[in-house]
């Protein structure tokens, strides 16, 4: 094996049997789904690529943290230990406990933004920029304009454009910006990490304007990965150093457990500021449960607090970041376009470059994700016009430059040979890729359309 691919730095000690369908099966299947991969049952998946969120494969030591579970209603002794360990490894002084990351994006778009507010950010994400639009909030992109290219290979390409922030806050005031939203990686870019530098930057000008910055804190350790590979001066240290570091050019963060935590349901708040914790903690009652357990069970708490431990291990991360690479390398040696430099948690499939035939209005990307499923039973998700949905005013659909597939790998889930399957599919694509054809969208939510939308194939 070439050695840029570290083997899993893991035993297999549970198995679980994945679905293997007939190509008519899956003709059946995605148009029962309409054309929609987040509709399609998992038991008629074979690959499932679909998410890294709360698909991690938990360790042995998370199992059995479970069954210490303190499922008391108030004062757990697990939401302690989680307060802890989120102290020490991410340093901020409160934690507030919720079902999900989106739990606490709730939470903090509804203590922190008031109508006619501006929230900036390196790239929206998709239910991040709804709570924030549902709170009165105007999202305005401040990533640098190279992490529109996917194409163009360059390090750290999810740093904020200093004078785009700037800019902004000359044009609306500071006063209208309660915080921004920096994202740890970006995820719609590509999974592309911010530097050290440039968080560092962020955060001496916010402070300048009396401005805080909350991160989404996501997938920080694969972050912290791409600090210490491309960075100088980070080479020689820790992911468990780096990534504290990285969380103290913060106020605060929103976490979804189900990535970086290694867990399979869980999220929190946190922030240093004690009159927004006191705020959150009244408004988590309403939403999601004590301020001690928030959405989670003790379980659950106990689970995270391990995961976090393990999520710094160095062979696990090197070996995660891997993974994306390999595939990545195999894709981008059959010519199939791709963003390029690969992201910390998936490839992204260029639809725009791979299905340039296909107007955006007729949704290429969410079109080539229903065939690499009905090609190999590969399950991915768009990230494109229909993740970005319509503007809030015009109602004009949002046209992001990038019209992307996502192939999400899981932690701990898939093997190289996983991956080999994936590429293959992927491959066969690009070669007929002239014969593939747009959609017609039938059914459109109005809001967060992806997940439930329904589509017809153009004839």
């Amino acid at each position: 094996m070439d050695v840029r691919y570290p083997a899993e730095p893991f035993k297999i000690k549970a198995v679980e049997p994945i679905a293997v369908t007939t190509r008519a099966e899956r003709e059946k299947h995605i148009a029962e789904a309409g054309y929609n991969t987040f509709l399609l049952k998992s038991e008629d998946v074979g690959i499932d690529l679909l998410t890294d969120s709360g698909t991690t494969a938990m360790s042995d030591r998370q199992w059995a943290a479970m069954m210490i579970g303190d499922e008391a209603y108030a004062g757990s002794r697990n939401f302690l230990h989680l307060q802890e360990v989120v102290r020490e490894y991410y340093g901020f002084r409160h934690i507030v406990p919720t079902h999900q990351g989106r739990g606490a994006e709730n939470l903090l778009s509804q203590i922190c933004i008031k109508p006619g507010d501006y929230v900036p950010g390196n790239m929206y994400f998709t239910t991040t920029r709804a709570h924030q639009e549902l709170n009165g909030a105007t999202f305005r992109d401040i990533i640098r304009d190279e992490a529109h290219d996917a194409q163009l290979e360059i390090p750290f390409k999810g740093n904020v454009d200093l004078n785009k922030l700037q800019a902004l806050i000359e044009e609306v005031g500071a006063d209208r910006i309660p915080y921004v939203c920096l994202a740890v990686t970006v995820n719609l870019a590509g999974g592309q990490p911010v530097s050290m530098g440039n968080m560092r930057a962020v955060k001496e000008l916010c402070t300048r304007h009396g401005i805080k910055v909350m991160f989404d804190a996501t997938r920080c350790v694969e972050n912290a990965y791409y600090i210490k590979e491309g960075e100088p001066g980070y080479a020689d240290k820790s992911i468990r150093a780096i990534l504290k570091e990285m969380m103290s050019y913060a106020d605060g963060c929103t976490m979804s457990g189900k990535k970086d935590c290694m867990v399979n349901i869980g999220g929190f708040l946190c922030m240093n500021d004690d009159e927004l914790f006191m705020k959150a903690t009244e408004l988590v009652v309403l939403y999601e449960g004590m301020p001690s357990y928030g959405g989670m069970a003790g379980r659950d708490m106990e689970a995270m607090a391990q995961g976090i431990r393990e999520s710094v291990d160095e062979a696990y991360i090197a070996h995660r970041i891997a993974q994306c690479r390999y595939l990545g390398d195999r894709l981008t040696e059959a010519g199939v376009p791709i963003v390029r430099p690969v992201g910390g948690h998936a490839v992204f499939l260029d639809a725009r470059a791979f299905l340039p035939h296909i107007p955006q209005d007729e949704f290429p990307a969410q079109m080539l994700a229903a065939q690499l499923y009905l090609e190999a039973g590969v399950r991915s998700m768009e990230r494109g016009i229909v993740s970005a949905g319509r503007d809030k005013k015009t109602g004009e659909h949002h046209r992001p430059k990038l019209e992307l597939v996502r192939l999400t790998i899981p932690r701990r889930v898939y093997t190289y040979a996983h991956l080999d399957v994936v590429a293959e599919a992927c491959i066969a694509l690009y070669k007929h890729r002239d014969n593939i054809k747009g959609l017609n969208m039938v059914h459109e939510p109005k809001v967060l359309r992806f997940f439930t939308a329904r589509f017809e194939p153009l004839k």
